[in-house]
């Protein structure tokens, strides 16, 4: 019997539509990460990357469960002295709440080359309206 190896979709991608209002953090980036992994098909290969388009409305209303709001950090280092910046949830929900969805996201993917073309596939908004009606996204609830 021959090992089924399923082809690259190319330009056949699924494009899926995600209402992140009111859903928790992690539910949704686990949710979002297998769509764009390819996990939700019957024939998921690890090393072939066969995920979806995936669009995250209403970014800026995810709900953080507990004191997260408040005590859970974002990190980034600009390479120089002096330049690791540490900012609570809150701001970074402020300043830009798409951060909070793109690193849960990111977390959930593997470290490799394929997660970063999965990367590129995610596309988040802070509010409701997107730039992606002419690819016809089907939406889906958590």
């Amino acid at each position: 019997m021959n090992t089924f190896f399923p082809k690259d979709p190319g330009e056949n991608r699924k494009w899926i539509l995600v209402d992140a209002a009111g859903v928790p953090a992690g539910r949704l980036a686990v949710f979002v990460a297998n769509a764009l992994r390819g996990k939700d098909k019957p024939d998921y290969t690890p090393w072939v990357d066969t995920g979806a388009f995936v669009v995250v409305v209403n970014a800026s209303k995810v709900k953080l469960s507990g004191r997260k709001e408040t005590q859970k950090t974002y990190e980034r280092f600009s390479g120089w002295r002096g330049g690791h910046v540490v900012l609570p949830a809150s701001v970074v929900r402020a300043k830009d709440p798409a951060r909070i969805v793109t690193e849960a996201v990111k977390g959930m993917l593997p470290g490799n080359k394929l997660a970063r073309g999965m990367m590129r596939r995610l596309l988040v908004y802070p509010g409701a309206e997107h730039p992606h009606a002419a690819q016809k996204p089907v939406a889906v609830k958590i």
